[in-house]
């Protein structure tokens, strides 16, 4: 394909990301992570360059993906001193598939424009498989005519388009995935009650599940996450620390529309629970360590880290 792509974060998504657009015979030109030997090893896998600057990835590239954990990071890469994205951008279309706050995906499109470039927020509800082949669930935020350009390269990672969705401006497709995650998290957290209960009450749990399934408490959190929550085997597609993240991204959505949200508020309470006694990097399914009988962080048996069979998962 003619367009030049580049990638800044290539943790599990970014690298699958690139890896899937490789395949799909784009041509990826470079590389960039904080970690050099997370770069270092895909370039050499995928045939590009490890680049050594965010500006020498927007010099090799037409369209740059970034990947990254939070707001600090999205600022630092869009930086208007020093090493930055923004240097020689002009023409450029970056596209941000980082779970972050509205405010910041409308400040990097503000940034872009002034910089003669566009931007666009691709927000994922999907995990690190359906990176690999292509099958993300993406929402776009940005403006209309960007994301046009671009939209034959966003149908090879979304199901040939079937998962693709513009929602709107800067800023709104973050909003929903805000809401998407909020939503999901508390519906995790509703199940492990479920399940803690169950098993207190000496349920089978194979059978609960199979009747939750059957019922109105059927949920894909359910098939994500209900055997991994039932064998503690909390090995991490979407960790505690993101949910914990998200959950508060979309509460103070919340407290900003002077909304009480005590559902949201419970489960962000939850998450932020994990990461201070130290189960934060543990998949979301641990949050089941909060809930049953006998686990937590002052148990005698830990939960599992082996690794789960990625096909569970959403």
């Amino acid at each position: 394909m003619s367009q030049r792509i580049g990638f800044v974060g290539v943790g599990r998504m970014g690298a699958n990301m690139a890896r899937r657009l490789k395949d799909c015979r784009f041509t990826v030109t470079a590389v960039y992570d904080v970690r050099p030997e997370a770069a270092t090893a895909l370039a050499k896998e995928l045939g590009c360059e490890a680049a050594a600057s965010l500006a020498r990835v927007t010099e090799l590239s037409d369209v740059v993906i970034t990947v990254v954990t939070d707001d600090k990071a999205m600022r630092s890469i869009f930086a208007t001193k020093g090493d930055s994205l923004l240097v020689g951008a002009k023409g450029r279309t970056f596209i941000n598939c980082a779970t972050i706050t509205p405010v910041v995906h409308v400040e990097v499109d503000a940034l872009a424009r002034k910089a003669g470039a566009s931007s666009l927020e691709a927000c994922m509800a999907s995990s690190i498989t359906q990176a690999r082949n292509g099958t993300l669930y993406l929402m776009l935020g940005g403006r209309k005519n960007a994301y046009l350009a671009v939209e034959p390269l966003l149908k090879k990672l979304t199901d040939e388009g079937k998962l693709l969705r513009f929602i709107g401006p800067a800023g709104t497709a973050a909003q929903v995935k805000a809401l998407v995650n909020m939503v999901m998290n508390i519906n995790t957290a509703g199940l492990a009650e479920g399940l803690a209960l169950g098993d207190a009450l000496g349920l089978d749990l194979a059978m609960l599940r199979e009747v939750f399934s059957q019922t109105g408490a059927n949920s894909n959190v359910l098939r994500s996450d209900g055997e991994d929550m039932q064998n503690r085997d909390h090995s991490c597609f979407f960790s505690a620390a993101h949910a914990a993240k998200d959950s508060g991204i979309a509460y103070s959505l919340a407290k900003a529309q002077k909304l009480t949200l005590p559902l949201a508020k419970t489960a962000l309470s939850q998450y932020k629970k994990m990461v201070a006694v130290g189960l934060g990097e543990l998949d979301k399914s641990g949050i089941a360590e909060l809930t049953f009988k006998g686990r937590g962080p002052g148990s005698k048996s830990g939960s599992k880290s082996g690794k789960k069979a990625p096909a569970k998962k959403k």
